[in-house]
């Protein structure tokens, strides 16, 4: 693959050559550095003690705006978007008429008229037109946009002194338009690390200098350039969902996964209510956290057994260095989802013994994203 030949570019391609990525690695039509010359493990480590700088500018944005914005949202999402305040952010998905998930999505509000929608690999846009079509609304991709995500415990020390905002009082899902090195930018609290972290969203022609701001203001406390497979660990270990690597089946619902908190079947009627009301209780499988006999990662799509039939598969799966374990994030039959189940997964080198755990597989509590001290309940 010549990564040039892909139809979005990233501005940060000649940072990701330099620090030993291939480029052969694509997602959402633009080049990733899925891995660097450093070692995997090592980056792990470093965000987990003290920050990595991830490109994660492949991740699509569509800008919504108008009139109509918030009522078109409502029509296409399965939260309540009324519901999320102008600087605040929230988690929701897209399901079909059988209320089947075809993506999952994050909505940032700027203003009361004006959001951002965040999406990976599913249909938003194709769906798109079904509900701008009769309303006063925009909606349009940015293809400009770049976004590099700051994560681990000195992140916050790395990027506070370098922007007017306070961004200390900035909590998880929350987000500020101010500027960053002398850059305007958007600064949200999250990512996909199971770490505190900091996005910036930033326009094309500022992403080389605000990637070389920030590494150069890493130094001191030991910042790494962290790749994709890095991210693929970190979420892991996070128990973090990936659309769609961990809902392989076409009509899963978001009660087999888990998030039946992203579905307000109380607001009025959006696509698919009917039928996520309808197939509520009728689950056919849980999302669960397996913790695998092995010392490698098995490979995804490894099939589940339990007394010598076939009962499930794993999805998303990682060796856990920090952790000393082999994990999975998987799907079994709600019967054997209780913790300590054992299951058995069929692989290449033959049947492994593997048990039913609690996720996040890393900070079981969350209390690096979610600190005690900025918990409401």
């Amino acid at each position: 693959m010549n990564y040039k030949e892909l139809p979005r570019q990233s501005a940060l391609s000649e940072r990701h050559l330099a620090l030993g990525s291939k480029l052969d690695a694509e997602w959402n039509g633009m080049p990733i550095p899925q891995s660097y010359r450093t070692d995997r493990y090592e980056e792990t480590t470093i965000v987990r003690s003290r920050a990595g700088l991830f490109d994660v500018s492949g991740l699509r944005i569509v800008n919504v705006t108008g009139p109509d914005a918030e009522a078109m949202l409502n029509a296409m999402l399965t939260s309540d978007v009324g519901a999320i305040a102008q600087g605040k952010s929230a988690i929701s998905n897209i399901v079909d008429e059988n209320g089947s998930l075809i993506d999952d999505v994050l909505v940032y509000r700027d203003g009361p008229q004006a959001f951002r929608i965040s999406h990976g690999g599913g249909s938003l846009e194709d769906v798109l037109p079904e509900f701008t079509t009769g309303r006063t609304v925009e909606a349009g991709r940015n293809d400009d946009v770049h976004i590099l995500s700051l994560q681990g415990p000195l992140a916050l020390d790395i990027l506070k002194p370098h922007t007017p905002f306070e961004l200390v009082k900035l909590k998880y899902f929350e987000h500020a338009r101010t500027t960053l090195f002398g850059h305007d930018v958007s600064l949200a609290r999250g990512g996909y690390s199971a770490e505190r972290g900091y996005e910036v969203f930033c326009a094309s022609k500022d992403a080389v200098a605000i990637w070389d701001a920030i590494m150069l203001a890493g130094e001191p406390f030991g910042i790494v350039a962290a790749s994709w497979d890095c991210l693929d660990i970190v979420r892991v270990e996070g128990g973090l969902l990936f659309f769609p690597f961990d809902m392989p089946l076409p009509d899963t619902t978001p009660w087999e996964i888990g998030l039946d908190w992203t579905v307000d079947l109380g607001k009025p009627d959006f696509r698919g209510k009917a039928a996520l009301q309808a197939r509520k209780g009728k689950e056919r499988f849980s999302q669960v956290g397996l913790e695998i006999m092995h010392d490698q990662a098995v490979t995804p799509g490894a099939k589940i057994l339990k007394d010598g039939r076939e009962v499930g598969t794993v999805n998303s799966t990682t060796y856990s260095r920090h952790l000393m374990k082999s994990l999975g994030l998987a799907h079994v039959p709600p019967e054997l989802s209780a913790l300590g189940t054992e299951v058995e997964v069929r692989t290449e080198s033959g049947t492994l013994v593997a048990n039913v755990v609690r996720t996040p597989f890393y900070d079981p509590m969350r209390l690096r994203t979610h600190p005690t001290d900025e918990r409401t309940s």
